[in-house]
């Protein structure tokens, strides 16, 4: 084999079968892949959320959410979970001050003064001056409610496939924890649906 040739089988050698794969588009395989799974899961533990005192409450209100979406089975029985809703929460009642001030000043003064070639008679001085001052401040106090949770499903091998946070300070038929549940719950319906389009997609490519 001459050395020309030689070179020639190198560089065939050295070059892809195929063009190199996009970042982004590995991510939105991985992405994709990730969510699929989903579908495959049948029963559900809600662990205990991560949070203060009423971490507890809003774990509760998120089981019963979860149960009327009617996506999975919701267990209390850990070892017949194929999955896991871990995450933190917490619902908080604060009250919020505001505080504001006007002030109105007013003055006025008024002088004359003679001139002094003039008679003893004719010299006089006239002065005078108002002042009026109100000031007047308002102080308002708001009571609110806010409440947060992240959260997210895990399998039995630890992998993550899907997570969320929401955030609430209430609606105007529900309290802020009952809204971050609902909020969850509509989050997770429609990545559910997405993963249902996506498995679709994907057996149409095959067929």
């Amino acid at each position: 084999m001459t050395m020309l040739a030689a070179c020639f089988l190198t560089l065939w050698l050295a070059v892809p079968d195929g063009p190199a794969d996009n970042p982004a588009t590995t991510a939105t395989t991985i992405e994709e892949e990730t969510l699929v799974r989903l579908l495959d899961v049948r029963r559900v533990f809600v662990d205990r959320l991560v949070g203060g005192e009423t971490a507890a409450q809003l774990r509760d209100t998120i089981i019963s959410s979860l149960q009327g979406a009617k996506l999975f089975v919701i267990t209390e029985n850990e070892e017949r979970a194929d999955t896991f809703l871990r995450g933190s929460g917490e619902d908080l009642v604060f009250t919020e001050s505001h505080s504001s001030s006007d002030r109105l000043d007013a003055r006025a003064s008024a002088g004359l003064g003679s001139n002094p070639d003039q008679s003893a008679a004719d010299r006089r001085s006239r002065s005078g001056t108002l002042s009026v001052g109100e000031q007047e401040s308002t102080r308002m106090e708001e009571r609110k409610h806010e409440a947060t949770a992240s959260v997210r499903l895990v399998s039995k091998n630890g992998d993550v496939l899907w997570s969320t946070t929401q955030e609430s300070l209430g609606a105007k038929f529900r309290g802020a924890s009952g809204d971050v549940a609902d909020k969850i719950t509509r989050q997770l319906v429609k990545d559910y649906e997405a993963a249902r389009r996506i498995r679709k997609s994907l057996n149409g490519k095959k067929m």
